[in-house]
């Protein structure tokens, strides 16, 4: 069981070497869809954080009591109500960013990091180690998305969090950069710098 594991172990090995983007190839779809700038991804990985985190605590709380044959249910449940408040307080604080993402907070729900973590660790865990290992996912997650929205943003936009950066030096936007296919070449980029450093994940 993960819980043999070191709380060290479970917060930081998501951040690279477990990475669920760039390693388990997972929330690729997100990754593509919110990188065009940095705020909405930033925004975005900050809700999936906070809905793995809580949703990792509320399963394995329930994890004695869910009936097996309705675990994804049950599940889907939970994050979809986390997801709601997201939502809400998104809309209420943040409104300009809210539509930015505009349906992408609601697919938070049918994010394979959030099923893959709550059905492979909190099912089987307690609330704390559940907990960063929710953390810790999350912010792999974010990680990968600020990275390729910072390239994506500069580079495409001229811009940083919408200052100018480069346009005051004459710097002429790549349109191609902002395209979703290039986020999917950034993210490959990083997938390739990571392996390199990495040989055990090297096939």
């Amino acid at each position: 069981m993960a819980e043999k594991i070191s709380y060290k172990t479970i917060l930081f090995n998501p951040l690279s070497k477990d990475n669920p983007v760039i390693t388990q190839i997972l929330g690729i779809c997100s990754a593509l869809a919110v990188t065009a700038k940095l705020e909405p991804a930033l925004v975005m990985g900050l809700s999936v954080i906070a809905v793995l985190a809580f949703a990792n605590v509320i399963i394995s709380l329930l994890r004695n009591t869910i009936p097996t044959n309705i675990r994804i249910i049950v599940q889907l449940v939970v994050v979809a109500g986390l997801v709601v408040i997201v939502n809400q307080l998104l809309l209420a604080y943040a409104y300009d960013v809210s539509k930015q993402l505009s349906v992408f907070i609601g697919l938070i729900i049918t994010n394979c990091i959030l099923m893959g973590r709550l059905e492979a660790f909190a099912m089987s865990n307690r609330p704390w180690p559940s907990f960063l290992d929710g953390i810790g996912n999350g912010l792999g997650y974010t990680i990968i998305l600020v990275i390729v929205a910072f390239f994506r943003e500069l580079l495409g936009s001229g811009t940083l969090f919408g200052y100018d950066v480069l346009q005051r030096f004459g710097y002429t936007n790549n349109g191609l950069m902002i395209l979703p296919p290039m986020a999917l070449i950034v993210v490959a980029c990083i997938i390739w710098v990571h392996r390199s450093f990495n040989k055990d994940l090297q096939e």
